[in-house]
């Protein structure tokens, strides 16, 4: 998968605004692979985006898709949870959502990408069917798959994926983890899971989690990784599309820690610690359920300027994004990186 960009770094991508047309296509012009962010997005939405890409003269960019995963096996917790911020909403003069679950369009946003594939399609929350990795790779698409452990690892190898996405915990937003059990986030750093995930498999992997320097990417490639993914690196650049209180909240004082969370979409995310995520310890297991009810809240605090009742969703070297472009932050990263580049 190195053929994809001149330089060994990726632009992650990071649904919910933040992943943009003008931020795939400054990455690209800067040497670097960007990706489209499907998730929460409607199937035509995508489309659109993925033309104004490609109007742009970008032909290698990749785009993300969420695997749906199964209802929440405790529906009695999440109502009670739910129940609990309507009550909270409600005294506010806020509303909730319904803690609904849905495929987020899976079946339409596959063919979409099977009619007219990027040069890339990677997944996220689980390993597809392997009927749908074939049908991508037979129109000529790499597919690739994100992974916290060696066993998802495995599965991906096993489904036919092109490449590994290894996110270490130091990740921001949400954790690719293929199970959403409730069970407390358990992933190893991320270079320490460079290395076990590259004892099973031979496949290309791709390192996401914490990178915000040229050393940091340095180290990833010295331990193994193909390229380098970054995301919270450039939440704060003007091609970003995060909400401008979330882009201030990376360079505020008063957030000095981030955390891996339930309360915002009942799948662990790592966040800036803020209000909401204090109020809400043990938010329980259920995407999308809980992200559909909390979605409405998250809106109404932006509207009003709280950032104590937004979902900030960081990586733990947050103090590093910087208010600049983008092409100016990959080619600061790509000064700092030793010759020649790791082979493929």
């Amino acid at each position: 998968m190195r053929e994809l960009s001149t330089l060994p770094i990726w632009v992650a991508p990071m649904a919910g605004g933040p992943s943009t047309p003008a931020l795939v296509t400054a990455a690209a012009q800067a040497g670097a692979f960007g990706f489209l962010a499907t998730g929460y997005l409607t199937p035509a939405a995508v489309g659109v985006q993925i033309d104004a890409v490609r109007a742009a003269g970008v032909d290698r960019f990749g785009v993300n898709v969420f695997v749906p995963g199964a209802p929440a096996a405790d529906p009695g917790a999440v109502s009670a949870y739910v129940g609990a911020l309507r009550a909270g909403a409600a005294r506010d003069g806020a509303g909730s959502g319904e803690p609904a679950w849905d495929e987020d369009g899976w079946a339409d946003k596959i063919a979409l990408l099977q009619a007219d594939p990027p040069a890339l399609v990677s997944f996220t929350f689980g390993c597809p069917p392997r009927e749908t990795v074939a049908g991508l790779r037979d129109r000529g698409a790499l597919v690739a798959v994100t992974v916290t452990s060696p066993n998802e690892a495995r599965q991906a190898a096993a489904a036919g994926a092109d490449g590994l996405v290894v996110q270490g915990r130091e990740a921001g937003a949400h954790s690719g983890v293929f199970a959403n059990d409730g069970s407390p986030d358990r992933r190893p750093p991320l270079l320490d899971l460079l290395a076990q995930v590259a004892a099973v498999t031979s496949l290309p992997l791709v390192a996401a989690g914490g990178l915000a320097g040229a050393a940091d990417v340095a180290a990833a490639l010295a331990a193994g990784a193909t390229a380098a993914a970054l995301g919270t690196a450039l939440l704060r650049c003007p091609e970003s599309g995060a909400h401008p209180l979330h882009k201030a909240a990376l360079a505020d004082p008063r957030f000095t820690g981030t955390a891996v969370t339930r309360a915002f979409s009942g799948r662990p995310a790592r966040a800036l610690v803020n209000r909401f995520v204090l109020d809400h310890p043990d938010a329980p297991a259920g995407y999308p359920e809980i992200n559909n009810a909390t979605r409405p809240l998250r809106a109404a605090a932006a509207a009003a300027g709280d950032q104590d009742g937004m979902s900030l969703y960081a990586g733990q070297a947050f103090r590093a994004a910087a208010d600049r472009p983008a092409a100016e932050i990959i080619d600061r990263l790509a000064a700092g990186l030793p010759r020649p580049w790791p082979a493929a």
